[in-house]
């Protein structure tokens, strides 16, 4: 060995020396001091090269060892697996469901449409079952009506329907608004949207005044969210039931905005305002729960005050309405007995004409305090830029 090859030997010598402290020190800050791990002493061979082609070898590195059951990494906690699976409830029978769908107070036309759509899912299941040929079933819904029809009440039964029929898994609601979906700034809105679809997964997920998404204009995030929601209930057409609800005639305006909305929204529930005789239904369904009675002046003070507020129903707001005017009705109530002193079962029960005459003039104050609320002059509320509008951000 020439002088040459003998300076380069030592030269590796020295560069596999350092390459095995360096990685020695790393191993340190890794896995401890190296008392607590095994460390190869194996040298590493040098081969001499010529030295237009030097070569660096790696030192070998202690090994890892592996984690087992037995030994669960210090990082990782142990969570039970009942306590990963979120509880959910068992499917109720359907002919339970259905009892209780024609329980409900009015709704006629509704009914019969949710009936004939029960019908058709479960004899397109049977075919399924049997090996005939199915058609794809588009079980997105619009709902239409004023106000205190029944529409979120009649959506979580849906939800129910839907799961007793093996369609959605956990048959829960989740209801939403234009505020739950369209965010202010660019790129949030299909974040926001997201994560609603997400909550309602196995679920219906319900949009109250969705005609809100796309009658704004201009540079708004409506279309965004619309755009979300339809990836969305194509992407989930298994485990997602989307219910959107308004007005008739701007539902209507929604619907037709979008190809994408009309060809996945195409059963249309329209639910009628209530009559007198089913508001009286009820209010008496109410007291009957809350154990109050209706005198009998008040039946037909009540009566006569129903037929009246029916005339503006859609600002009386249908069975929301009577519920209010209950609420009010049994607080009138509460503010008479307090100044008398022989209070029996019997008056604690029952609800008098004066009463449910308390309970209108309530009404009218609070309407009269609303109104002139919207007319007070309100503060404009801080502005901040959007994404496209600032500059310096």
């Amino acid at each position: 060995m020439d002088r040459k090859d003998e300076i380069i030997r030592l030269q590796m010598d020295v560069i596999n020396q350092m390459t095995r402290n360096n990685l020695s020190r790393i191993a340190d800050d890794l896995w401890g001091p190296a008392v607590s791990r095994p460390v190869s002493n194996t040298p590493v061979p040098t081969t001499p090269v010529a030295p237009q082609q030097p070569v660096i070898p790696v030192a070998p590195v202690a090994p890892v060892a592996p984690v087992t059951p037995a030994q669960p990494a210090a990082q990782t906690a142990a969570v039970p697996a009942e306590a990963q699976e979120e509880k959910v409830e068992p499917p109720e029978d359907i002919e339970d469901l259905k009892k209780e769908l024609h329980e409900y107070i009015g709704l006629d036309a509704v009914k019969t449409e949710v009936e004939s759509l029960i019908n058709l899912v479960t004899v397109q299941k049977l075919r399924k079952e049997n090996g005939l040929p199915v058609n794809d079933l588009s079980l997105h819904m619009v709902f239409s009506g004023n106000p205190g029809t029944g529409k979120t009440m009649m959506a979580r039964m849906m939800a129910r329907i839907y799961k007793s029929l093996g369609i959605l898994s956990k048959g829960h609601l989740v209801e939403v608004d234009r505020s739950g979906l369209v965010a202010g700034y660019v790129g949030q809105t299909a974040i926001k949207t997201g994560e609603a679809i997400q909550k309602a997964m196995g679920g219906v997920l319900f949009i109250d005044e969705a005609y809100a998404l796309s009658n704004r204009g201009g540079n708004d995030y409506g279309q965004e969210a619309v755009d979300t929601l339809l990836k969305a209930m194509e992407d989930n057409r298994d485990d997602l039931i989307v219910i959107v609800a308004g007005y008739t005639e701007l539902m209507k305006e929604f619907v037709n905005s979008n190809p994408g909305l009309e060809s996945r929204f195409n059963r249309f529930l329209y639910f009628q305002d209530y009559t007198v005789d089913e508001m009286m239904d009820i209010f008496d369904m109410r007291c009957q729960k809350s154990g109050y009675t209706l005198a009998d002046d008040a039946k037909d003070v009540l009566r006569s005050l129903l037929a009246l507020l029916s005339l503006d129903i859609e600002g009386f707001g249908n069975a929301r309405g009577v519920r209010n005017l209950f609420e009010r009705a049994v607080s009138a109530q509460a503010n008479r007995l307090a100044t008398e002193t022989d209070i029996t079962r019997e008056k604690l029960m029952t609800l008098t004409a004066e009463d449910i005459r308390a309970a209108e003039g309530a009404r009218e104050a609070a309407d009269n305090l609303e109104e002139e609320m919207m007319k007070a002059p309100q503060a404009r509320p801080l502005e901040l830029p959007r994404d496209d509008e600032c500059a310096t951000c």
